[in-house]
């Protein structure tokens, strides 16, 4: 079965050729190689209301029309004596009407297309047509495809670097290539930004902009580096570990609060259960960067290279620069990076389930924006010294103090927090 969920014109007009013989929707979903239920959602949403009645017969959609005997509702024809359900104009002038609905219509097929009744009834009808259904198709695609696709506070943080570069006589790509970790988004899109009114800065303030032909052939957006996944996928990762069994391997997922708002990194050691997390202002690439500059600096390359020689995260943008991770400031090799396959969260399934303990302290949909780290500090430290059963009752904190020291974590201001004393609601925040 096809897992692509748009419709061609072709498999919309078979549609339409099967409702019109009287095939199920499952007969005819099967043909076309879809899910009953996108055949079924399709017809509902693109079915068309017609007026069209029937040969020789009044239309008359009265509920009452059989059994009222109402006469010379039409003021101007006094002298009419038929009953008026019997004239084409009783639906008009009627107070009392009441329009029927034919309740087939809420039943599949949902139109009318190959009803038995269809030429007898009078009833408003519905039906399929892969012409315009198609059309209707396009015109919501072009419509969910304009206007740009960014947050009020993406735009602000990237006016908020962008317009002065540029206003400084810099191009959009000298900004982009100098500044490569803190866009995902292609030197097209900037140049669309700008030309929308969206930043600061206007076509005028770039001369060279007034100059150029748009291009005919279209770009298209890519990460800062399209062949970051090249040797870290998964089946690479998997290659290593069995080279390499007792390798230690840290988690690293990102956290949203508020959409286009700071944003939290985790990290969590697999050995010890361990968590740690580094609030950004944005959920950048840059961002990334900085938090593991930082942990190189407090650890020491020694203990650095200890904790963290195997890194496993998803295929977020923020974790698009490898290299940038995987190497230390003098150019070698302190770390290997490996993604996880696209939409397989499971496959970091310890640090996704450790995200619980923190979701009960910052339920989704918090906005972080008025956090500081020091309170991400204060969570951290609950967290991690909450005892897990899968640890023989032992917390995160002591094994890893057991197994590394705690020089680190007093740096990074995480501290053991008394088993009695320890809060996992939100009220921890006061």
């Amino acid at each position: 079965m096809a897992k692509n969920k748009h419709l061609t014109p072709l498999e919309r007009q078979a549609i339409e050729h099967g409702l019109r013989h009287g095939n199920s929707i499952k007969s005819i979903a099967k043909e076309i190689g879809k899910h009953h239920s996108t055949v079924s959602r399709e017809i509902q949403a693109r079915r068309m209301a017609s007026d069209k009645g029937a040969f020789g017969r009044i239309t008359n959609r009265c509920k009452a029309r059989l059994t009222c005997n109402r006469q010379q509702l039409c003021i101007n024809e006094p002298d009419c004596v038929k009953r008026c359900s019997r004239c084409h104009r009783c639906n008009k002038v009627c107070p009392d009407f009441r329009e029927e609905i034919c309740q087939k219509l809420n039943t599949p097929p949902y139109v009318c297309n190959g009803c038995q009744s269809e030429c007898v009834c009078v009833l408003r009808k519905r039906y399929y047509h892969h012409n315009p259904a198609h059309t209707n198709y396009r015109d919501i695609l072009v419509e969910t495809r304009e206007g740009a696709n960014i947050t009020e506070a993406e735009r602000l943080a990237m006016d908020e670097l962008i317009s002065p570069l540029i206003q400084r006589g810099q191009s959009v790509h000298h900004a982009l290539t100098n500044n490569p970790n803190r866009f995902s988004v292609h030197e097209k899109t900037v140049y669309r930004y700008i030309a929308g009114g969206l930043l600061q800065v206007k076509n005028g303030d770039m001369p060279r902009v007034c100059m150029l032909k748009p291009r005919t052939r279209k770009s298209v957006d890519h990460k800062i580096d399209t062949r970051c996944r090249i040797g870290r996928k998964l089946a690479d990762f998997q290659a290593f570990m069995a080279a390499a069994p007792d390798a230690r391997v840290v988690e690293m997922d990102s956290v949203i609060g508020r959409v286009g708002g700071k944003v939290l990194l985790t990290l969590l050691f697999r050995d010890t259960g361990l968590m740690l997390a580094f609030l950004r202002d944005r959920n950048d690439a840059q961002s990334v960067i900085d938090a593991f500059a930082r942990l190189w600096t407090l650890a020491g390359p020694d203990l650095y290279r200890r904790l963290f020689p195997i890194l496993l995260t998803d295929n977020g943008s923020e974790f698009s620069n490898p290299v940038a991770l995987e190497n230390a400031p003098d150019g070698t090799l302190r770390s290997r990076l490996f993604y996880c396959d696209p939409c397989a969260s499971w496959q970091k399934g310890r640090i996704e389930r450790n995200h619980e303990f923190l979701r009960t302290i910052l339920p989704k949909g918090t906005s972080f924006d008025a956090l500081t780290q020091d309170d991400i500090n204060k969570i951290l430290s609950h967290i991690n010294s909450y005892s897990r059963p899968t640890r023989s009752d032992k917390s995160p904190f002591d094994l890893f103090a057991f197994a590394y020291g705690i020089d680190l974590l007093d740096q990074l201001g995480i501290r053991r927090i008394p088993a009695n004393e320890i809060i996992l609601k939100p009220a921890l925040l006061g």
